[in-house]
């Protein structure tokens, strides 16, 4: 079986780059369309939430500006992706970071993100 990588690498890129923009801009909406049902997320502070409390949390305004993603690094194994890197940031004035690790599945022929692990520094 031959999969065009390249192809996903680009898609899974770009959905990265969704998932950043909608935890800065709030955006429930986009990510209702690219969390799996059975989505999981491991919080900073040691919570686990569902996809449901997920998307509670995310309606909230985020207190950080400037949000981005470094050393984004995306391991793609036939369906199956993760995706890991650092995040930059501004808090009440200070820079701030941390590092999330994302899984993702392909599901006739779309990725979804299916569990998120997020850290602070």
């Amino acid at each position: 079986m031959t999969t065009d990588t390249r192809s996903d690498h680009d898609v899974l890129a770009a959905l990265n780059t969704d998932y950043i923009n909608a935890v800065q801009s709030s955006d429930v909406k986009r990510f209702d369309q690219i969390l799996a049902p059975e989505f999981y997320c491991s919080n900073p502070d040691g919570s686990l939430v569902d996809r449901a409390a997920f998307l509670k949390q995310t309606a909230q305004p985020v207190k950080i500006k400037g949000l981005k993603a470094e050393d984004v690094l995306i391991r793609i194994m036939d369906d199956f992706a993760i995706i890991h890197a650092r995040t930059a940031y501004t808090i009440d004035g200070r820079a701030g970071g941390g590092r999330y690790t994302d899984v993702w599945a392909k599901r006739n022929g779309r990725w979804l993100t299916v569990s998120a692990h997020v850290t602070r520094l």
